[in-house]
């Protein structure tokens, strides 16, 4: 696969306005110390606070990409991969390793992601009785996969980026121009389903950047507006879950590989659809009929995007059930053709 994704729900922070320092945490410079029995004062998140305590997620995030690396590439390298079948080439496992390299980065962008968007949701709305981390410990959580989530998204287009450089016959700085304009600028890449699976990757890394890192400056825009702007996230996670069905060879063909990159998506939905259901502000409840707390145009608005979030939960448990989840048929083995990376 190739991106994707990311993230990394991504890539968001929760909508808590502040949260307060834990006890292993720094004061600020110049910040009088608590006296006996008081307690310390709330400080504002900042990204460099995230950015360190965001190591122990990335070590994670690090040793499952090395595992999904080492299954691809057991499973090219036995011809048991889809990858093999789209591109006969690959079967090399020593010439293409830098590609399967940034699959199993596009693999855990997209896995950090998914959690990210569920921990965002869950913390947004209403929160389950038990939780398995307080409140401000699963908020910190959900910035620091966040963050994480585009630094592995980042992390598969720059590897992508690396194998079209490694395998182009031109000169160094003709190839790192062809690498740049293929992986980073929309349209640049002309060939095959990477015409619009590629652009829809990138839409998601333009996205998932601005959006990951507005919460550290919603003091400055507004609470209001970074919510507003913080809803987005999630479409940068359909886009890389789009992104992935469109290109990655891993789940090219139907099969059950690609059904279950479908059947992850059914928590989101269902979370999404109780979030929406059961929102936990109460100028997002949806009222009986437009009135005085809605008018018709926001009730309307609010009442289509229950609905259709139920119709794509419904959608999804149908392609899950079915099987019908818009892969390619298998071709007869000596019939299948080369395509380019995807």
């Amino acid at each position: 696969m190739t991106n994707p994704p990311p993230a990394p729900e991504p890539a968001a922070a929760s909508e808590a306005p502040e949260a307060v320092t834990t006890p292993g945490e720094a004061a600020a410079p110049g910040a009088r110390l608590p006296g006996p029995g008081q307690s310390r004062p709330p400080q504002r998140v900042t990204l460099r606070s995230d950015l360190r305590a965001s190591w122990p997620d990335g070590l994670v995030a690090l040793l499952i990409t090395a595992a999904v690396f080492a299954l691809l590439y057991v499973r090219i390298r036995d011809k048991t991969s889809s990858t093999v079948s789209v591109m006969p080439f690959m079967a090399d496992t020593g010439a293409f390793w830098l590609y399967f390299l940034s699959q199993a980065f596009g693999w855990s962008a997209l896995l950090w992601a998914w959690g990210t968007v569920i921990l965002g949701l869950l913390l947004s709305g209403p929160r389950p009785r038990r939780l398995p981390l307080s409140a401000p410990r699963l908020e910190r959580l959900h910035r620091t996969t966040s963050l994480n989530t585009i630094g592995l998204i980042a992390a598969h287009a720059l590897l992508f980026a690396a194998e079209l450089v490694r395998h182009d016959t031109a000169g160094w700085n003709s190839a790192l121009a062809t690498a740049f304009v293929e992986t980073f600028v929309p349209g640049g890449y002309d060939s095959g389903t990477g015409q619009i699976a590629i652009p829809v990757g990138q839409a998601a890394l333009y996205l998932a950047i601005p959006l990951g890192l507005l919460f550290y400056v919603r003091h400055r825009i507004g609470p209001r507006t970074w919510r507003v702007l913080h809803r987005f996230v999630i479409v940068v996670y359909v886009l890389s879950v789009w992104h992935t069905l469109l290109y990655g060879t891993n789940v090219w063909y139907d099969g059950w590989f690609r059904t279950s990159v479908w059947l992850l998506q059914l928590p989101i939905a269902a979370v999404l659809l109780l979030r929406l259901l059961r929102p936990a502000r109460r100028s997002e409840h949806l009222p009986a009929r437009p009135g005085a707390t809605a008018s018709p145009a926001r009730w309307a608005l609010r009442l289509g995007g229950r609905l259709l979030v139920a119709g794509i939960l419904v959608a999804l448990i149908a392609v899950v059930v079915s099987g019908n989840d818009g892969g390619r048929s298998v071709p007869p083995a000596d019939t299948s053709s080369t395509h380019d990376h995807g």
